[in-house]
């Protein structure tokens, strides 16, 4: 990788939580691979003891963004949804580059920092790098496609084991959680493989028994002028589901992201495309690598995720 320090690649993670801690190990094992020397700094909302991994890769640990040094290569913003925005600002002048876990921002914002150029501003889509929807890009590429049904459903309780979901960004509406943002995956790999619709209707609430005050189901119907595409995400099925099916004049195929499969239901052919998590993650990490370095396009600016949160949101 290249570095305008011409020492090591400095970097700074504002937020360590679950998803943060995820992206260091990832980050870090792809700059070993490498043999890139890096330092990284982190900030965190409160004291407390990282465990012990985490600790090795941490230089300096501040709990305020205006404590952190500056001239950052690369900042990951892995806080909650709602605070983004806010940390995008205090941390422009701080660093070159940021990579911004999803969803960008907690609301639509119609007026967005100005970045500059040479600089890279890339917000996460991890599915996009799953070999499942890899796959299935490649094959609606050249198919007329009539229509498509992607769902999302899993137990939210299930999602962190050892922490009461009652308290943490995704039960809680003023932190940007419910199903509509947190969930955002589908409605961004399905712009990923057919664009943006012509407009979208959009139904959301809470209904089930969790004690949350997000809402816990958000359907969709996008119209394109060709298909129809259906988005079905909730926080409450008790047997996880991550499928989308699509409706060709070849073939019914339904691409299963967590059994990592591809099936043609006519022909009864099907397709492991096996994937650990990590691996879909250092190959987005790699990804964002060569954007940095200008060896390829970002393919997920901040305005092309705010038009996905306009859908998540029906803000069109």
């Amino acid at each position: 990788m290249k570095t305008t320090n011409g020492q090591s690649i400095k970097i700074c993670f504002i937020g360590l939580g679950s998803i943060g801690k995820r992206h260091l190990k990832n980050l870090t094992g792809v700059l070993r691979e490498r043999g890139l020397a890096y330092t990284i700094d982190a900030v965190r909302s409160r004291k407390s003891l990282l465990d012990e991994q985490v600790n090795g890769d941490i230089n300096n640990v501040y709990y305020d963004i205006d404590e952190a040094g500056g001239d950052y290569d690369i900042a990951f913003v892995t806080n909650p949804t709602a605070m983004h925005h806010s940390t995008m600002e205090r941390m422009m002048g701080k660093t070159r580059h940021m990579f911004i876990e999803k969803p960008v921002f907690d609301k639509h914002r119609r007026e967005l920092p100005v970045f500059g150029e040479g600089r890279v501003f890339y917000v996460a889509c991890p599915l996009r790098y799953s070999n499942v929807i890899r796959y299935i890009k490649s094959y609606v590429s050249d198919k007329r496609v009539f229509g498509a049904r992607a769902i999302c459903s899993s137990y939210l309780p299930d999602w962190r084991p050892g922490t009461d979901y009652r308290l943490t960004y995704s039960a809680k509406k003023e932190l940007g959680g419910g199903v509509s943002t947190d969930l955002i995956h589908e409605l961004d790999y399905v712009t990923h493989l057919f664009g943006l619709p012509l407009n979208t209707m959009n139904s959301s609430g809470k209904f089930s028994d969790l004690e949350i005050d997000s809402d816990d189901i958000s359907l969709y119907i996008m119209k394109y002028p060709d298909k129809l595409v259906s988005v079905h995400l909730d926080y409450f099925g008790k047997h996880r589901k991550r499928e989308i099916e699509i409706y060709t004049n070849d073939d019914v195929i339904v691409g299963d992201l967590n059994n990592q499969t591809v099936c043609y239901t006519n022909r009864g052919k099907v397709l492991h495309l096996s994937q650990d998590r990590a691996e879909m993650q250092r190959l987005e990490i790699a990804s964002f690598l060569a954007m940095v370095n200008g060896e390829a396009l970002n393919h997920n600016t901040i305005a092309n995720a705010v038009n996905t949160l306009r859908l998540a949101l029906e803000d069109v």
